[in-house]
């Protein structure tokens, strides 16, 4: 057994005490389970197997030559969530130095576009990289006066909350995409 892994019941971080984390009860932190020998692959590792690459620009809010920006299929209990991808089958850390200075851009601009919508107060931007291998930038829309929606639960809340009306999910969509279409 290695050094992380323990047969003491371990303690709970302090996080579940934050206002923010949305569970509260009896909770259990999961055993760590021994480290595997070698990773496995990742969605989309090889280009002709990426479904990002293969999806029509029709599937997206917006494009360009360079970047596309697409929603989950149906809304969920935040009033925005995108994701921007790079049309190109790149990587966050296989990006030329043209496109992380697009991305930063880009960021910037949509962390705008979204805050200024009225029911929205806050934006976090994310990125996991465990699930695919083409690049996805999340963004993350708080709605205006949930306090307790603030910080890294974020996405917890999202899966959590009542889904956003479809007719304003869908106007926020339309709204970020005008916004990113005004150059």
């Amino acid at each position: 057994m290695n050094q992380r892994a323990s047969s003491a019941r371990p303690a709970l971080p302090a996080f579940v005490d934050w206002p923010a984390f949305p569970f509260e009860g009896d909770l259990r932190i999961k055993p760590l389970q021994e480290p595997v020998g070698s990773e496995p692959p990742r969605r989309g590792d090889r280009q002709e197997q990426c479904s990002a690459c293969h999806t029509p620009d029709s599937a997206y809010l917006w494009s360009n030559e360079r970047w596309r920006l697409k929603s989950p299929p149906a809304p969920s209990g935040l009033p925005v969530v995108v994701i921007l991808e790079p049309r190109a089958h790149l990587d966050l850390g296989d990006l030329s130095t043209m496109h992380a200075a697009e991305l930063g851009v880009l960021t910037v601009r949509l962390e705008r576009a979204i805050r200024s919508l009225e029911s929205v107060a806050q934006v976090h931007v994310n990125r996991w990289g465990d699930g695919t291998a083409h690049l996805q930038q999340w963004f993350l829309a708080r709605p205006h006066g949930y306090l307790q929606l603030r910080g890294p639960f974020m996405t917890m809340w999202d899966e959590i909350l009542p889904p956003v009306e479809e007719h304003e999910w869908q106007m926020n969509l339309e709204y970020i995409a005008a916004w990113l279409s005004d150059d």
